[in-house]
């Protein structure tokens, strides 16, 4: 299975040459090239298609994944968002107001059947459900595993609050629940759990707070408003130095221990247990990957 790097996920409004470009020099993993909310009035969208075509294949985001955030299905511009933009150099879509696994299911469909007229490998595109009503965050387990495209979910707060009726508060406290809902329903699906924005893009103090609640949640990234919250986002979202050495300590002395027959190695006064030796090979890997990114 193909590994995802998804510690940052920035939004771009798709029509704006301006922020495209500044987008294009970013250090983002992922590109959310919008068709969606911020591309407005609609007559706008069609101008964003072709940009958001045009660039791709110029070749202008080579060095980042690609996902267009498209318009939902009761739209009238789903259609024209994935013939437009099934191409190389785009490697999915984030599908907005994923409700429950049969929206997932609809689109994942929509997905094969222009793969199957363009000539294209069946389950090329992925996808990224958005979640955020009250229904998908109930539904969040059964939004996974609507289908194999599925490789992470997000979790969008504004509209989930809106729909829900309720108050974003300074505290976040009304967004603590659904977030780690999500987090736990795309961890069981073996799917990476991408929190929300940070709505106040000037404050880097409270983006700060929510990463570490994010991180201890099980985030493995953030969706991204703005460039300046990338280093921030990255710290939190990337292993340090420490974190690896530790890492490939602990499974050189489980790996000795196992060879030894001693059974359990110790680290540091503390037993290295089979999720100790999961949690560092997950560790090398993120590692693996981001060093990846840096070298290419």
């Amino acid at each position: 299975m193909e590994q995802y790097l998804m510690r940052s996920l920035m939004f771009v409004p798709g029509h704006n040459e301006r922020l495209m470009q500044s987008a294009s020099r970013s250090e983002a993993d992922v590109l959310l090239l919008d068709i969606e909310d911020s591309v407005q009035p609609v007559a706008n969208k069609q101008l964003a298609r072709d940009m958001i075509y045009q660039w791709v294949k110029e070749g202008k985001f080579n060095d980042h994944r690609v996902f267009p955030r498209v318009n939902d299905r009761e739209s009238g511009q789903l259609l024209k968002d994935v013939y437009q933009l099934t191409i190389e150099g785009i490697h999915g879509f984030m599908y907005p107001k994923s409700k429950k696994g049969e929206d997932v299911y609809f689109f994942s469909k929509l997905l094969e059947t222009i793969e199957y007229e363009k000539g294209i490998p069946v389950g090329t595109f992925k996808i990224i459900p958005l979640i955020e009503t009250a229904a998908a965050v109930l539904n969040a387990q059964e939004i996974c595993q609507a289908s194999d495209r599925v490789v992470a979910i997000a979790y969008g707060c504004e509209d989930f609050i809106a729909d829900l009726e309720g108050v974003h508060d300074s505290e976040h406290q009304s967004l603590f629940i659904p977030r780690a809902i999500i987090a736990m329903a795309a961890r069981a699906n073996n799917v990476i759990p991408i929190d929300t924005v940070h709505i106040n893009v000037h404050d880097l103090d409270d983006l700060e707070a929510n990463l570490k609640i994010a991180k201890n949640l099980g985030f493995e990234g953030m969706l991204v408003l703005n460039p300046k919250e990338l280093p921030l986002v990255h710290k939190y979202f990337s292993p340090d130095n420490k974190e690896v050495e530790d890492a490939r300590e602990m499974l050189r002395l489980s790996d000795e221990a196992e060879k030894l027959g001693k059974g359990v190695a110790v680290m540091n006064g503390k037993f290295i247990g089979p999720p100790m030796v999961i949690m560092a090979k997950k560790v090398l890997r993120k590692n693996a990957l981001i060093e990846g990114k840096t070298k290419g």
